[in-house]
């Protein structure tokens, strides 16, 4: 059980340091994309590359952060049957959830998307656009790391699942227990 509990921490914490470096391109997005409009509306001039930089890195900051999403419990679920249950169905909920949907989905993901990623690192793939970006295939790689990094944080929460259905949530810090990312009820 200590093994399940350092591996929930251990996941959950490459999630985090991933997440929360990755969220800082939301901000990069804003201001390349308030540059591309300024250069368009007030010189008008346009620089492709840079209207590729906005799109690529909104793509690699949603895919990447896709596994801190899962850590935080920000994906949509049916909150009504979700949220008022007892902390063991929900341990059994996700550990489901996580085996027979979450699992399957992530063998899809790599298996159809391994290919083209592979291809697109064969021949260096850039943008379609003259004058456009080089290096598509970083972007594309970002496929994978989607698939890796919520497929860890799925085993994670099977970890998680297990420890609570053992009774032995109380190994996990706080933060990490069922309800830690839960607003509190108002009095």
């Amino acid at each position: 059980m200590l093994g399940l509990a350092w591996l929930v921490r251990a996941i959950s914490g490459v999630n985090r340091v991933v997440g929360e470096t990755l969220c800082w391109l939301a901000l990069a997005c804003v201001l390349v994309c308030f540059t591309v409009v300024v250069q368009r509306y007030f010189f008008h001039t346009s620089v492709l590359w840079m209207q590729d930089l906005y799109v690529w890195m909104s793509g690699a900051m949603f895919t990447g952060v896709a596994g801190y999403a899962l850590l935080r419990d920000d994906h949509v679920r049916v909150d009504i049957f979700y949220r008022p249950a007892p902390v063991r169905r929900k341990a059994m909920a996700d550990l489901f959830g996580v085996v027979f949907f979450l699992f399957p989905f992530i063998f899809v993901v790599v298996h159809y998307s391994w290919t083209a990623v592979a291809r697109s690192w064969g021949y260096y793939e850039g943008s379609a656009n003259i004058g456009g970006m080089p290096g598509l295939f970083i972007l594309k790689s970002f496929i994978i790391v989607f698939a890796v990094l919520v497929g860890l944080q799925g085993l994670a929460m099977a970890a998680r699942s297990i420890l609570v259905l053992a009774d032995r949530q109380d190994l996990l810090p706080p933060a990490l227990r069922y309800g830690a990312n839960e607003p509190e009820e108002a009095p």
